[in-house]
This record gives structure tokens, C-alpha cells and sequence, in this order.
């Protein structure tokens, strides 16, 4: 047996997988800085024609799933390895995975309706699949929103289209609903018109259609006032706590009474530890 000639042979059989891994490495590199060009420039010539970042961002994702799945099958080319062969292995196991990950096809089909449909986009603020908040991204499988107090939570879209979506964005204003108790010895008259002055004068309520100021139930601590101003989506909690300041100066400057529950025919009484208002949000 010829050693030298054995490591001659090793040698180069190491060296000829070494330049191919090296241009292996170089080829995925390569490959992907073109992906994200030929992203770059794809995202750009959506921009000058004005497509919707909800359509662009969906449409992206698929695009960059679809090259970096060529960019694997040709590097298995580069190796020599048969790329029919592999494709035929690849939707068997398509075939298998989908059976198994049932869930994940039916985001993916999920994510196709609400691209079709359109009930929110990009910027929108909603409620849907239990999370409230705005909408950063809707992508292939997943929709990706921030919450009030700033947590991105990601929700499948299977869930999100198999509920109830609620889109605060899409109509031009919302109303603020809010509560106040007055005393059963205040004159409810005054106390409505004095707080439909006063709300007019907070900054985003809208003049048209006007607050809402009126009785909306009885309580044993007296009549409660329905307080619904109207305000675009994006003044929403502006206007919701700017109505509960007002409520509360309006009571205050007025000098009412800190409202009281009455029980019996005597007319006793026990007060109530509770503010003068009580708010609740829809």
C-alpha cells in the first residue's frame, strides 16, 4: 500500500472540498446581499406606486422565502448534489410537514384572506385574536401589533381571522363613554349644562356631532350621567382623560355634594368612599 500516494489523493480531494466550501460560503454571502438588493429595490418600486405597506410587507416576505429556498437548492447544485431528486424530497416532506403542522398552512391561508379583504392595515388600531393595539406588520404566518403600554405581541393569523376584529381606525372619530354620579339633591339640569360647556371647551372634541350629557340609570347614591363626547382615534385617550378632569373640576367649582347611598323610607344615609366619578371604558 503507497501511503504517499493515498495522502497525495487525500490531499487533494480536501483541497477540492475545501474551495468548495469556501465558494459554498462565498455563494450564500453573495447570494444574500442580492436577496436583500433585489428586496430593497422590489419594497422601492412598490413605494413609487403607492401600494399599501400592509400588500408590501406580505407580498416581501414571500418573495424573500421563495429566493433564499432557490439560493439553498442551488448551492446543493454547486455540491453536486441532484437538485430534481431534492426538489421531489422537498415537497414530500412539504407534504409531511403541512399534515403535521396544520396550524401553520392555516395561518399561512389565514394571512392570505385578510390580505384579500382588508379588514385593518398597517397603522391601524384594533382589537383582534384578544390583543388591542396598533398594527406594525401583517406577514405570512403572523401579525405583529403593539399594545398600549408599547409590547409587541405577535398573533397568529388563524386566530385573528377566526374572531371578531374590531377596527377603531376605520371610521373618521369615536366616542368617549364615561360616567358621572351626582348627589340626589343636585339639579341634574345644571349639572348637564355645565358640563356640556365644559367639555366643549377640551381640545379634540369634536363640535359635530356634540357630547352627550344625560341620565343614564339611577343608583341609590342618585342619578347617573351618561358623559360621551366624540374625538378622532388618535386624541381617544387625550379626550378620555382631559372628560374625567373636567367631570371632576365642574363637581368641585359647582360645590355638589359628595354623592351618598339613601336607604329606607327615613331617608338615612351612608357615604360613599368612592370618587365623585366613576369611569368605564367600551
Amino acid at each position: 500500500m503507497d501511503f504517499n500516494q493515498i495522502g497525495q489523493v487525500a490531499i487533494a480531494l480536501l483541497t477540492q472540498f475545501g474551495f468548495k466550501i469556501i465558494g459554498a460560503i462565498l455563494l450564500w454571502v453573495v447570494g444574500q446581499k442580492l436577496i436583500d438588493f433585489g428586496l430593497k429595490l422590489v419594497k422601492r418600486g412598490f413605494r413609487t406606486q403607492h401600494v399599501d405597506p400592509t400588500i408590501v410587507n406580505y407580498l416581501l416576505n414571500i418573495i424573500s422565502v421563495t429566493l433564499r429556498i432557490v439560493l439553498v437548492v442551488a448551492l446543493l447544485g454547486f455540491f453536486g448534489i441532484e437538485t430534481t431528486s431534492f426538489a421531489a424530497l422537498l415537497a414530500a416532506a412539504g407534504i409531511a410537514i403541512g399534515a403535521a403542522w396544520g396550524g401553520l398552512l392555516a395561518n399561512f391561508a389565514a394571512g392570505a384572506f385578510l390580505i384579500v379583504f382588508r379588514p385593518f392595515k398597517v397603522g391601524d388600531f384594533i382589537s383582534a385574536g384578544g390583543v388591542t393595539g396598533t398594527v406594525v406588520e401583517l406577514g405570512i404566518f403572523a401579525t405583529t401589533i403593539n399594545t398600549p403600554d408599547n409590547v409587541m405581541t405577535i398573533v397568529g393569523n388563524n386566530k385573528i381571522s377566526s374572531d371578531n376584529i374590531q377596527n377603531f381606525s376605520a371610521n373618521a372619530y369615536r366616542r368617549v363613554d364615561l360616567v358621572a354620579q351626582l348627589h340626589h339633591d343636585v339639579d341634574h339640569n345644571q349639572a348637564i349644562a355645565l358640563l356640556k360647556a365644559r367639555i366643549s371647551e377640551i381640545p379634540n372634541v369634536l363640535r359635530t356631532p356634540a357630547p352627550d350629557v344625560e341620565i343614564v340609570n339611577f343608583s341609590l347614591a342618585g342619578p347617573v350621567l351618561a358623559v360621551r363626547p366624540y374625538c378622532s382615534n388618535d386624541n381617544y385617550w387625550q379626550v378620555y382623560f382631559d372628560t374625567n378632569k373636567a367631570i371632576r373640576e365642574v363637581f368641585g367649582e359647582a360645590g355638589y355634594p359628595a354623592p351618598e347611598q339613601r336607604y329606607g323610607l327615613n331617608g338615612s344615609s351612608q357615604n360613599i368612599t368612592d370618587s365623585l366619578t366613576r369611569s368605564s371604558f367600551s
